[in-house]
């Protein structure tokens, strides 16, 4: 065998694996198909703007391991994501808080936006929510969820909120208190070095194939490597054979304005179904930058095909169930390991991917 390790994937969950098993002395291999490292972190240049090209990545823990881990390869600024909302001409501080509230019905008390909500959760009298829409009743009466939730939901999903079922919103977070904060976790920040340098300290005396496809590689080098880490799609790895699994998926439309300052935040969701794209990114709030230009991502979620990125698994009871055979089928192979969110079909939060990939190194080294 010429390598301990084939690692399928350049992203996070490969990346941390790589790391970790290169430090015990391993011989690592990562293969990645796309022309870059960092999977969906991947930052690019524009206009001197580091721009998140697949979506915000906003790095946020509680886990102080994994924070001191990153902290290794980076530094972080003191970036708190404070997204705000817009609902037609109205607009709106996320998380749902009090600064929310008293916009939305002109209060200025707790005790008030607890009374209001109480009052219209009791009006509805949803007693066993039948799906998503019942259920974000129940949790955040009719006001907060007609205007801030509905109508992104829908968009998320490509289905309506009564075609949803209950169980994807266990909880919908109210703070009464007037804090913008949208985590709560102690540590966050963008990197300052950026989110390639990451991954570049990270492989750091790996050996890395990009434009590389593994149905490829594996066909040419079959006794390459004693095990696998595979990142990818779970159900691609085993040629779809109980049939593919759910994604939704974004695209993104980019592009760079003449001017220092269009949103005056990083984050805004567009929160009306109508409106075709659930959020604008700019990309320079995220490094508080000062360039003469702006660059913003509008993006836009639909159904997954085949060709196109996976994002989001369509975590539904159908799909599990069918993941429950795909994982069942891949404790056929020992030889292989499956991580990351595509590998474990689950949405991960950076930091969780990280904690992953860290268990299953010590596991397995």
């Amino acid at each position: 065998m010429t390598y301990d390790y084939l690692i399928v994937g350049a992203g996070l969950f490969g990346s941390v694996f790589a790391h970790q098993a290169t430090q015990k002395g391993k011989k690592c291999l990562v293969i990645d198909r796309r022309s870059h490292i960092g999977g969906n972190i991947y930052c690019e240049t524009i206009e001197d703007i580091r721009v998140h090209t697949y979506g915000a990545h906003i790095f946020h823990t509680s886990d102080r391991e994994v924070w001191d881990y990153v902290n290794q390869f980076v530094s972080f600024n003191h970036y708190i994501n404070s997204p705000v909302a817009i609902y037609k001409d109205e607009l709106y501080n996320l998380p749902f808080n009090m600064n929310t509230f008293s916009k939305m019905w002109n209060i200025r008390t707790p005790q008030q936006a607890k009374d209001i909500i109480q009052k219209q959760i009791e009006m509805l009298d949803i007693q066993q929510p039948k799906n998503l829409e019942e259920q974000a009743l129940k949790l955040v009466g009719k006001d907060v969820y007609e205007k801030l939730v509905k109508g992104y939901t829908e968009k998320q999903w490509g289905r309506d909120c009564t075609q949803l079922p209950a169980f994807i919103i266990k909880r919908l977070p109210l703070r009464f208190t007037y804090d913008n904060n949208y985590f709560s976790d102690p540590y966050q920040g963008i990197p300052k070095e950026g989110y390639n340098a990451l991954i570049e300290g990270l492989l750091q005396g790996v050996e890395v194939k990009l434009n590389t496809d593994y149905a490829v590689w594996s066909k040419e080098h079959p006794q390459e490597a004693e095990k696998i880490v595979f990142t990818g799609m779970i159900d691609e790895f085993f040629d779809f054979c109980y049939g593919p699994l759910e994604y939704r998926t974004v695209s993104f439309e980019t592009e760079v304005l003449d001017c220092d300052n269009y949103q005056g935040n990083a984050v805004v969701n567009y929160t009306e179904r109508e409106v075709p794209y659930t959020r604008i990114i700019e990309h320079k709030h995220f490094e508080f930058g000062t360039q003469p230009k702006t660059v913003i991502s509008k993006e836009y979620p639909a159904e997954w095909k085949p060709g196109i990125e996976p994002y989001y698994p369509v975590n539904d009871e159908k799909n599990q169930e069918l993941y429950e055979k795909y994982k069942q089928l891949a404790q056929t192979r020992p030889d292989v390991i499956f991580g990351g969110r595509l590998g474990a079909y689950r949405y991960y939060d950076m930091d969780k991917v990280i904690r992953a990939a860290l268990d299953t190194a010590k596991e397995y080294l």
